[in-house]
């Protein structure tokens, strides 16, 4: 480990409340020591580093001239809080980051009172300040009391609906209301669309860099001499698009573009701002990903995330894979049917490098598209494709998906149009906790008619689900598979069909059957394996299909069985759901069948290992072995003759 930076200064704020009896220029050493301790913090823990290395000197600003926590600062997606989080309080925690019972990777409501409102998901920070702004107008109240909405909002995270919808809300009410967007460019991935390039015209040849104040609109709420500078700016800018058209016309007024790591144009900005704006107003404020710290900026991804790293080298401290991860098996499958049909194509929402598809892209480049922050658009876009004739593959996080839910019923589901959707991140997903956890995702699919839905057991199972979809052509079909690595079992080399709706018999036992849905799998044969020690031999069934179930294979476990008890990584309402429903409507309770059925707990888990996080749900092996032994009545195995 190398030795902790010095920060004199920033040994001096615990609370925002401190950088009031600041001079600018000390603000100025306290932005420097905060991307230090950010970068060594980080470099401890793993995380999100390039996006909160592009706000340090914003964040600085902000807490300076606003009055926090009275002021509500919400931070789209949040996943650049980390230097908020070291000035509000909570330094001496912030090498617990993304850590069992330690400080949350997004801005947490019960973690901080300078957390207003919770994050992770991005374009909500923006409706999110307009309601704090509101409720303040209308006599609400919180703990703190309540000042300005302020968000801060990046360019990717602008490019989705929600964003604009609520912007337009907010020029049609005229409260105050401030937003800054934080344009680096870059989101996780290069940002697309029409938004990207308007955003990238305003700052053509960098005229910010040539002035010290850069600022453009609004004119009138500048003090001199910034007030010269912002017509300057106007006039190197007067060839390109007016930067604050597109938002005048959503009826803010429009600031900037102005350097938003240059303290003497942040604080003038904002000070002005904070003591003069009356409506919604929007700063333009331009930043860059993984700024002062060179391992960062000059990676593909600026650092957005990292394994912990040596911060004198940025070398990444990665463990050995043992096996490939799931979604790049996923990626490598679609490219191996892409190249025997060319009527595959591939969807991603800003999630490229997540989703594997960023390897498709190489291979194909014409037939992968990447939407933007727009799952809405992206799964009727798929729909689109699918009734012109291609087979489209929308692959989204199992929680990212959500937020395309309407879509994937009016557009695809009730249509029956053969949609193929690869559902990442399925289960629980470790340091980036409940936000991202798919939990719900075998409830809110399999309710929806003429829905297949498949979950991959292991990485080999992966392959054959790829391929199974490929050539499913009767209407929508949806499979999902974990973050993280497989089991290291021998892979196949190409792809085989399942027939839809069978699932598989692992091992042959008697008394009590375990019926798996997904990658619990390795874990009930864990559980066996001990169980087996003690001379009790379960049968164990991989279902590989929720919907439609394979009805004969469920209905023969049960008649051969005392016990069945099932296994999914998904809340109640899912695969255990449809088992039950079918088991009553067969008569097989009043039978004297004993069922059990393990899903994820109705609580939303916090960030910890994936293991400690399934030790939390009581899903791993020990507790597939308590619950054989339950069912069987057995509560104490060394009492047993």
């Amino acid at each position: 480990m190398t030795d902790r930076p010095k920060t004199p200064i920033l040994d001096r704020v615990n609370v925002p409340a401190d950088m009031k009896r600041l001079t600018d220029d000390e603000l100025q050493q306290l932005a420097d020591e905060l991307r230090a301790e950010t970068i060594s913090a980080v470099s401890e823990t793993g995380g999100h580093l390039g996006a909160g290395l592009g706000v340090v000197e914003l964040t600085v600003a902000l807490h300076a001239v606003f009055d926090t926590p009275k002021d509500k600062l919400i931070w789209d997606v949040s996943h650049q809080t980390y230097p908020h989080k070291i000035l509000t309080g909570r330094r001496d925690r912030i090498r617990t980051l993304r850590q069992k019972d330690g400080l949350s990777g997004f801005t947490k409501r019960s973690e901080s009172p300078y957390d207003p409102f919770g994050a992770a998901h991005s374009s909500t920070s923006i409706s999110a300040a307009l309601g704090f702004s509101v409720a303040r107008d209308l006599g609400g109240a919180t703990p703190e009391g309540l000042g300005d909405g302020i968000a801060v909002i990046g360019d990717g995270a602008i490019s989705a609906g929600m964003a604009y919808e609520a912007m337009n809300n907010a020029g049609h009410l005229g409260k105050r209301l401030i937003v800054i967007l934080n344009d680096n460019e870059m989101s996780i991935a290069p940002p697309v669309g029409a938004m990207s390039s308007y955003l990238s015209r305003l700052y053509a040849g960098d005229p910010f860099q040539e002035l010290k104040a850069a600022a453009k609109g609004a004119v009138s709420l500048l003090p001199e001499p910034f007030r010269e500078g912002a017509k300057r700016a106007k006039d190197l800018l007067k060839h390109s698009v007016v930067g604050g058209t597109l938002f005048e016309e959503l009826g803010f007024s429009y600031l900037g573009p102005i350097d938003g790591h240059d303290l003497e144009q942040l604080l003038p900005v904002l000070r002005t701002v904070k003591a003069r704006a009356r409506g919604p107003i929007l700063i333009h404020a331009i930043t860059k990903k993984g700024k002062g710290y060179a391992p960062a900026e000059t990676a593909r991804d600026k650092g957005h995330g990292v394994a912990k790293f040596n911060v004198v080298t940025g070398e990444q401290k990665k463990t050995p894979s043992n096996a490939p991860s799931y979604t790049k098996v996923f990626a490598q499958s679609l490219i191996d049917e892409a190249s025997r049909d060319d009527k595959i194509v591939a969807i991603t929402a800003a999630m490229p490098d997540g989703t594997g598809l960023d390897l498709f892209a190489e291979r194909y480049p014409s037939r992968c598209f990447d939407v933007g922050i727009a799952e809405q658009h992206g799964v009727t876009f798929a729909a689109g494709l699918a009734a012109g004739g291609m087979k489209p593959f929308c692959a989204i996080y199992s929680t990212f998906l959500q937020r395309g839910y309407d879509q994937v019923v009016h557009d695809v589901a009730l249509q029956r149009l053969p949609v193929r959707f690869a559902i990442d991140r399925a289960g629980l997903v470790g340091a980036d906790g409940a936000t991202h956890a798919g939990a719900f995702d075998i409830g809110y699919m399999t309710n929806l008619p003429g829905m297949v839905v498949m979950a991959a057991a292991d990485e080999a199972e992966l392959v054959h689900m790829v391929a199974t979809a490929t050539a499913y052509n009767d209407g929508p079909i949806a499979f999902r598979y974990p973050r993280g690595e497989g089991v290291g079992v021998e892979m196949p080399e190409r792809g085989k069909f399942l027939e839809i709706g069978k699932g598989r018999i692992i091992r042959e036992g008697s008394q009590v059957a375990i019926l798996s849905f997904g990658t619990r799998l390795s874990e009930v044969e864990k559980a066996a394996e001990a169980l087996a020690a003690k001379g009790i031999t379960p049968t164990i069934a991989d279902a590989r299909f929720a919907k439609p179930l394979d009805r004969d294979m469920i209905l023969d476990l049960v008649s051969n069985h005392e016990a069945l008890i099932t296994i999914e990584e998904g809340a109640i309402g899912g695969f255990a759901s449809h088992v039950a429903d079918l088991l009553a409507n067969e008569g097989v309770f009043d039978r004297g069948l004993k069922f059990r059925s393990m899903v994820l707990p109705d609580i939303f888990i916090d960030q910890a290992s994936p293991k400690d996080m399934y030790d939390s749900a009581a899903m791993n092996a020990e507790h597939i072995e308590a619950k054989v032994l339950d069912v069987m009545g057995i509560a104490d195995i060394s009492k047993r003759a």
